[in-house]
C-alpha cells in the first residue's frame, strides 16, 4: 500500500517537473519510474524504511536512508545531488533556514572536553583517508583557484601564498596557526623563513605535522603543539595570526573569547586573517532542510556557523580593526567538487580505511556541501583585521594591488 501510495507521488512530481531529470528511481518491488528516457542516475531504494523518508523528504532523512543503507545511488555524484535535491524539492531557497539549536545544548556544548571529543571525532578517523581527497600538502579547507582549470594542488598552493601575503609576513616573523590541520600553513610559512606555530586537538595532526617538520627540516622554525586556545597565555607574542576553518568548532556562545584571546596574543601592531564558513541566516540558524541537522550528527558534532555580521561585530568588540573581507564561496564550491571526485575515485579504498558507513557520510558529505556552496547556501570569508591600537597607522599598504602580486 504505501509502496503503491510512494509511486503515484513519483509520477505526480514527474509530470509537474518543467523539464525530465535524468533519473531513474527503482522500488523495494522492483518496479521503478524514470524521469527522463535515458536516466544515468539511478536511486534504489532497498526497505520501505526508504519511502518513509521520500514521503516527508528532507536531506537529513534522505542522507541517513543512504548512510543506513536503506536506498543506494548509482552515477556521477555531482548528478545525483542535483536530481535528489530536484525531485524532493528542496532547491527552494525558502526552504533553507532551520532551527536554531536548542538553548540547553548550546549552553552544555564547547567545554573543553567536549571540544576535543567533537574534533577527534571528526579529525582523527584515519590520516590515510583524507589522504584520498584531498591535496599533497593536505590542505582541509578552501582552495584558491586564480584560474578556472587550475588543479587542487596549485590551488591549494595559492590559498596558502593568498593567506601569507594578506598577512604580509615578512622573513623572522612569528606566526601563530589556530587550528593548524595537518601543518599546510606553518609548514609553508616556515619555508618563507617565518618561525610559525600551530596549534591542534587533533592527535592525527599533530603527529603528522612532527613528522613533516623533521621530513622538511624545519625543526626551530617550525613548531605543533596538541593545545587548546583557551589554555594560550603568550600575551603579544605573535606578529601575525591565522585562524583557517575553526570558528566553525569555537561555537556562538565562545566568539568574545576567542577573539579577545586572539588579540591579546597579537603584538601591538600584530595582523591576524580569519577564514571561515558562515550561515546565511542574521540568526545563526543552522541550513535548512535537514542538511544542518545531518552535518551535525555525522560529520561535525556540535559546529555552530555565525552570520558574518555576528564575527565582524565580536571581532571589532575584541580590539580587532577589520580592514578587508572577502567572499570565497565559489572558491569553495569547487573545492568540495574537487574533494567529492576524489573520494568517489577512491571509493574501495576509502571503504577499507573507515568502513562502509563512514564512507557513505562523506560521500553525501562532500557532495552536498559542494552543492550548497554553489547555491549560495551558505557563504565562507577571509577577514584581514589589525590590533587596534591608539596613535598607530593601519600597517596595510592603501589599495589591495599587493594581495594579487605573485610572492612565490
Amino acid at each position: 500500500m504505501l509502496e503503491k501510495l510512494f509511486e503515484s507521488r513519483l509520477r505526480k512530481k514527474k509530470a509537474a517537473l518543467k523539464a525530465p531529470l535524468p533519473l531513474q528511481v527503482t522500488l523495494p518491488s522492483g518496479a521503478s519510474v524514470k524521469f527522463s528516457p535515458h536516466p544515468s542516475v539511478t536511486v534504489t531504494l532497498k526497505r520501505k524504511r526508504a519511502l518513509l523518508a521520500l514521503m516527508s523528504p528532507s536531506i537529513d532523512r534522505i542522507g541517513r536512508a543512504y548512510v543506513e543503507d536503506a536506498l543506494d545511488f548509482h552515477g556521477d555524484i555531482e548528478e545525483i545531488t542535483a536530481c535528489i535535491i530536484k525531485l524532493v524539492g528542496l532547491d527552494r531557497l525558502e526552504a533553507l533556514e532551520g532551527r536554531r539549536t536548542g538553548l540547553v545544548r548550546r549552553l552544555l556544548a564547547h567545554t573543553r572536553r567536549r571540544d576535543k571529543r567533537a574534533i577527534e571525532y571528526h579529525y582523527d578517523a584515519s590520516n590515510e583517508f583524507y589522504r584520498l581527497f584531498l591535496d599533497a600538502r593536505m590542505v582541509y579547507s578552501c582552495a584558491y583557484f586564480r584560474t578556472e582549470d587550475a588543479t587542487l594542488e596549485q590551488a591549494q598552493l595559492d590559498k596558502l601564498d593568498y593567506i601569507l601575503t594578506k598577512l604580509q609576513l615578512k622573513q623572522g616573523d612569528r606566526l601563530l596557526d589556530v587550528g593548524c590541520g595537518w601543518g599546510g600553513l606553518i609548514l609553508r610559512a616556515a619555508e618563507r623563513g617565518a618561525h610559525a606555530v600551530g596549534i591542534t586537538l587533533s592527535q592525527n595532526q599533530y603527529d603528522y605535522c612532527q613528522q613533516m617538520i623533521v621530513k622538511q627540516g624545519l625543526q626551530g622554525r617550525c613548531e605543533v603543539r596538541l593545545q587548546d586556545y583557551r589554555t594560550m597565555r603568550e600575551y603579544g607574542a605573535y606578529d601575525k595570526i591565522a585562524s583557517v576553518g575553526m570558528f566553525e568548532h569555537v561555537g556562538l556562545k565562545n566568539l568574545p573569547l576567542y577573539f579577545n584571546t586572539l588579540e591579546e596574543l597579537l603584538k601591538d601592531d600584530g595582523a591576524m586573517l580569519l577564514h571561515g564558513i558562515t550561515s546565511n541566516s542574521v540568526r545563526h540558524r543552522e541550513v535548512g532542510a535537514g542538511a544542518g541537522a545531518f552535518i551535525d550528527r555525522y560529520v561535525f558534532p556540535d559546529g555552530e556557523l555565525p552570520h558574518i555580521s555576528y564575527v565582524m561585530r565580536e571581532m571589532n568588540a575584541a580590539g580587532l580593526e577589520i580592514t578587508d573581507v572577502e567572499s570565497l564561496r565559489r572558491h569553495y564550491a569547487k573545492t568540495l567538487a574537487h574533494w567529492s571526485r576524489r573520494l568517489d575515485a577512491h571509493a574501495n579504498r576509502a571503504v577499507e580505511l573507515v568502513g562502509e558507513q563512514r564512507y557513505r557520510i562523506w560521500r553525501v558529505y562532500l557532495a552536498g556541501c559542494a552543492f550548497g556552496f554553489a547555491q549560495d547556501w551558505m557563504n565562507i570569508y577571509q577577514i584581514q583585521a589589525r590590533k587596534r591600537i591608539a596613535g598607530e597607522d593601519n600597517p596595510f599598504p592603501m589599495t589591495r594591488e599587493y594581495m594579487y602580486t605573485q610572492q612565490r
